[in-house]
């Protein structure tokens, strides 16, 4: 184990990463460090980073939860937590060891560039404001819950509801969303021939126009959205849903590059490690601590593992171009990373397989050879980031029923039945009316439905 350290020593090492951050072609924000203990890194854990967030009870039970886990030895901790913001803030544990406080410094200034570079974040979110956005969003909550006529308990339905919704938004991360103006000119102009110059202003008699009174215009999957646009919702409650909409935009590219930002911020913590003038001690513990971040998971993928070996293998094949991982870093998200670059030797060497429950039994059902390493290729490459996630759109308001139609998007994978009925459950309380939702089940098509 390292000696114990002061903070000049700390920052002696930060100035020296930092100096290697630029040599390497790093651009990251400017960084900024804050040691805290192990209460405050659940806390900060529980309340996902943000020095400032609104009250809930889900928050409180997190935090509650983490420090149960770790009092019992159930779970750790993070060694650091970073968040996309500029300048880039990261919390460091005050127990870690002086090499371990190194490697983590380093392992920062690879998310601190993966966020400042990555298209996702730099078209979707705008770091140098994420801080206001949570303060002013946790003002206006508290403002609510303050407010006599309104009140704790009556937030605390709307933000249940909000929750359970949360990622039901707009997925095009960094894309404009068309307004109703433009959905109507573009539904006019499908059904319209080429030469027709102006389509909202003089349609032509003998075509039949689409219906621009229907709501939804077309299948829409922004749920929060369409619920505090078109739900009879005071506009504290619409307030409320757009405050989490806009906190999901935030979180969104994160869950996009999980493998992606972690594989990046291994690579670079290894690499820039191995470029310090480590005493042995410390570096002998350098590659102990390393090996055990990019170790292989019992019964899950380590995102650390996958993202290091592809960056790694990227980085040995283009030696000639170092610049091609930087170009891979900044257009690719965990989907067409993985499609794009696992490889059947990658595939080989991490032993992955695929694997399917019957029953209680669990039966592989392929493994990485010439012809089922693709499968498994594939399959990942479906199963990251909001390909988890059911994409369910709203379809049709049928207003005499003041019946509310949403479709399952179907892409091979069943929804939860307990877990859809109580979504259902929060969208119709919203609505004020009758929800529908066609899915399937055992290809098999069903109807799920819920009033409030």
């Amino acid at each position: 184990m390292s000696r114990e350290y002061s903070l000049q020593e700390l920052k002696k090492w930060d100035e020296q990463i930092e100096a290697l951050v630029k040599e390497n072609g790093l651009i990251p924000y400017p960084q900024e460090f804050e040691i805290c203990d192990y209460e405050e890194m659940i806390n900060y854990e529980a309340y996902l980073g943000m020095p400032a967030r609104y009250p809930h009870w889900s928050f409180g039970k997190a935090y509650e939860r983490k420090k149960t886990f770790y009092r019992y030895n159930l779970t750790g901790l993070p060694y650091e937590m970073v968040i996309n913001t500029n300048p880039c803030l990261a919390y460091l544990m005050k127990d870690n060891t002086l090499l371990l406080q190194i490697l983590t410094m380093a392992h920062v200034y690879g998310h601190n560039d993966f966020f400042r570079n990555n298209r996702m974040f730099r078209d979707g979110t705008r770091a140098d404001l994420a801080l206001e956005m949570f303060k002013s969003h946790g003002q206006r909550i508290r403002s609510y819950v303050s407010d006599p006529g309104i009140g704790y308990v009556k937030v605390e339905r709307i933000l249940d509801a909000a929750h359970a919704l949360r990622l039901q938004v707009y997925r095009q991360v960094g894309e404009k969303r068309l307004n109703e103006a433009e959905i109507k000119e573009r539904l006019l102009k499908k059904a319209l021939p080429p030469s027709q110059e102006h389509p909202l202003l003089n349609p032509p008699a003998n075509i039949q126009p689409p219906d621009l009174n229907a709501i939804p215009l077309q299948p829409e999957e922004d749920i929060l959205w369409f619920l505090a646009r078109y739900a009879p919702l005071k506009e504290w409650e619409k307030d409320i849903l757009q405050i989490v909409r806009e906190e999901s935009f935030y979180f969104l590219p994160q869950i996009e590059t999980k493998i992606m930002n972690e594989g990046w911020a291994s690579f670079w913590h290894y690499h820039l490690l191995k470029q310090l003038e480590l005493p042995q001690g410390l570096y002998l513990e350098f590659m102990t601590w390393h090996n055990r971040v990019i170790r292989p998971h019992e019964g899950s993928l380590n995102p650390y593992q996958i993202g290091f070996a592809i960056f790694n293998d990227l980085a040995e094949k283009h030696r000639d171009n170092p610049n091609f991982i930087f170009q891979v870093r900044e257009l690719e998200r965990d989907a067409s990373f993985i499609r794009r670059y696992l490889t059947e030797e990658l595939c080989r060497r991490l032993n992955l397989f695929e694997y399917r429950k019957n029953n209680r039994d669990y039966l592989i059902s392929e493994v990485a050879d010439e012809s089922g390493w693709q499968q498994i290729r594939d399959t990942l490459a479906n199963q990251v980031g909001l390909g988890m996630v059911p994409n369910i759109r709203v379809i049709e308001v049928k207003k005499g029923e003041n019946l509310l139609c949403l479709e399952h998007e179907w892409e091979g994978k069943e929804l939860q039945i307990k877990y859809a009925h109580e979504t259902l459950k929060y969208i119709a309380q919203l609505w004020g009316g009758k929800v529908r939702l066609k899915t399937q089940v055992r290809n098999t098509g069903q109807i799920l439905e819920a009033e409030p």
